[in-house]
């Protein structure tokens, strides 16, 4: 049964059922029941905040009896006047200033950060994967051939730099080339805000087309797509572009449709409160940072292209993309290129680096990953449904692949968002997104 409260300044609190130090009335009438109270610091103005506020609750919900004290807010809003003499348990906060962090350590409460943006604030940190992210975001642009990328992101943005620099180190690794732009937040001044498109536009013109393009969030993404309209750049023949946060609205109003990279936030916010719920149990704080990866890339129309000069070889890629988990063979692939078995392996090697059968298991370890992260399929039918002939087979390709058995990928995903409500056509069952 949930328990609800007021905070100081009349926000909700919501509370689910494990033991702690407070004992307060539950209704007039009743018995005392223990619980904790933890206090929310996290904004519901984006959508990783709110699903960062959904993995909270869900683990409330399984695992402990808390009262939460939340109140709706922005990211840039400071700490409330009241933090300081707010008697409660912990505290899970978006600390996105040093002010606010200083505020939440005051407090002398267990905390734990779940944004990043200040390391001197000395909280235990729980966020999602920058290097694993960036590096997803190269996979997926790789695989549809592009060799040239770009990324666009925000200057003194310390996820954006990291989300860059690993984005960097993947292409090179992959003997592409790349080129970055980036720029502050709009700060209200008009004449410097007209300079910087200018900018943009300019660094638009000049990448090598095609080429595919990493923005660092989908925010920016839309604006990287008004920008794209106004150069007279096409998306996604001459630039594919890909954001990061699968915020579903934005992704879906932005022209063409955004395709972006969906971090774990819902899981974010399910092991920021594990972590609060052993500190407020006398836990050691963790020495370093818990980091939590990608679900994997949502594909939408500004990536849904094949930037391969060879044609033959693109019309085989996108039978393997659309047919592996259907019992494809290498023959077919090469029937339906055109060519024969032969040659399609050798343009396979010298212009992709791999072999047509390998081109096939990477989709088939990407749909059986996809699908025991996100549904309750038995074992045996995500081998089916991935295009392995039995478990078996599908369990040691993983373990040797990945180092990770069937099992162990869907411990890793227990909290699980909801997919997406609208997909592309690539997203659908025989296209299946990035390697997780």
């Amino acid at each position: 049964m949930a328990r609800f409260a007021q905070t100081p300044k009349g926000g909700v609190a919501k509370g689910g059922a494990a033991a702690g130090p407070r004992t307060e009335p539950f209704l007039p009438g009743r018995p005392a029941r223990p619980y904790r109270r933890v206090l929310l610091l996290v904004e519901t103005s984006l959508a990783s905040g709110r699903d960062i506020l959904r993995g909270i609750a869900r683990y409330v919900r399984e695992r402990g009896d808390w009262a939460l004290f939340h109140e709706p807010r922005g990211l840039d809003v400071q700490a409330p006047s009241w933090l300081a003499d707010w008697e409660g348990d912990g505290i899970i906060a978006r600390v996105q200033s040093p002010l606010l962090g200083r505020a939440v350590r005051a407090t002398g409460l267990p905390a734990v950060d779940v944004l990043g943006l200040v390391p001197a604030a000395g909280l235990p940190l729980v966020h999602v994967d920058d290097r694993a992210i960036a590096r997803m975001a190269v996979e997926h642009l790789y695989e549809r051939g592009f060799r040239h990328f770009g990324f666009y992101g925000l200057t003194e943005e310390n996820w954006s730099l990291r989300r860059r620099d690993f984005f960097c180190q993947r292409v090179h690794e992959l003997g592409g080339t790349v080129s970055v732009c980036e720029q502050p937040r709009h700060d209200g001044d008009t004449a410097r805000w007209t300079e910087r498109e200018r900018e943009l536009l300019s660094w638009i013109t000049s990448l090598p087309k095609p080429a595919g393009v990493m923005v660092c969030s989908d925010q920016r993404g839309l604006q990287f797509l008004e920008a794209c309209r106004q150069a007279g750049v096409s998306v996604p023949d001459e630039l594919a572009v890909l954001g990061v946060d699968n915020d579903d609205a934005l992704c879906e109003i932005a022209f063409p449709p955004l395709s972006s990279v969906w971090p774990a936030h819902q899981r974010v916010g399910y092991e920021a409160a594990a972590l609060l719920d052993r500190l407020m149990a006398g836990s050691t704080p963790p020495a370093e940072p818990v980091l939590v990866p990608p679900i994997g890339v949502v594909t939408r129309r500004s990536t849904d292209v094949l930037a391969i000069p060879d044609r033959s070889l693109a019309r085989a890629l996108q039978v393997i993309r659309e047919q592996a988990c259907r019992g494809l063979s290498v023959d077919d692939v090469a029937a339906a290129a055109g060519l024969s078995r032969s040659v399609l392996q050798r343009r396979f090697r010298a212009q992709l680096g791999r072999t047509v059968h390998q081109a096939i298991l990477d989709v088939r370890i990407r749909r059986a990953c996809q699908l025991l992260r996100e549904t309750d399929l038995p074992i045996p039918e995500v081998a089916e449904q991935s295009g392995f002939k039995h478990q078996e087979y599908l369990g040691a390709v993983l373990k040797k692949r990945l180092g990770k058995t069937p099992a162990q990928i869907r411990r890793e995903a227990e909290v699980r968002p909801q997919p997406p409500t609208t997909l592309s056509r690539t997203d659908r069952p025989g296209h299946t997104p990035s390697q997780d």
